[in-house]
C-alpha cells in the first residue's frame, strides 16, 4: 500500500482541479499587440494631421505674400491668380482670396484622409494695415 491509501485519501488524477489558465499569456500577448497597433494608427492620423495643418499654414503664408507683390505692383499679373497658383504648387487650394488696396488675405486648404486643413495669411508692403 502506498502513503495516500494508508491516510484513506485516494489520488485520482480526474478528482484534482483542472488548470484552467492554459492560453492566458497568448491572450494578453494578443491585447498588448491590438493596443499597440491601435495607438500606433492614431498617433500617425494625428501626426499626419499636423502636418498638413503645418503645410497649409506654410501655403498660406507664401500664397498671401506672392499675391500682395502682384497687388503692389511688384508682379504682373491680378493677385487671386496668382494665389492660386503658388497655393497649387504647395498643395493647397485657394478657398477664399480679398485684395484691399495693396494688402491680401487668402485662406488655403490642403487635403488630408477625406478631411481639409485649413489656415488663413493677410500680406501686404510695411506699414499697410
Amino acid at each position: 500500500m502506498n502513503a495516500g491509501q494508508r491516510s484513506g485519501v485516494t489520488r485520482d488524477a480526474s478528482a484534482l482541479p483542472r488548470r484552467r489558465e492554459r492560453g492566458a499569456g497568448t491572450v494578453l500577448a494578443l491585447a498588448v499587440v491590438a493596443v499597440t497597433v491601435t495607438l500606433t494608427t492614431a498617433a500617425i492620423g494625428v501626426t499626419g494631421a499636423w502636418g498638413a495643418r503645418q503645410k497649409a499654414a506654410v501655403a498660406a503664408d507664401a500664397t498671401a505674400l506672392a499675391a500682395a507683390d502682384v497687388a503692389a505692383g511688384r508682379a504682373s499679373g491680378e493677385p487671386c491668380a496668382r494665389a492660386d497658383i503658388v497655393a497649387r504648387a504647395n498643395g493647397a487650394s485657394v478657398t477664399g482670396c480679398v485684395v484691399a488696396a495693396v494688402v491680401v488675405s487668402v485662406e488655403v486648404s490642403v487635403p488630408y484622409l477625406g478631411w481639409e486643413a485649413s489656415a488663413a495669411a493677410r500680406a501686404g508692403p510695411p506699414g499697410s494695415r
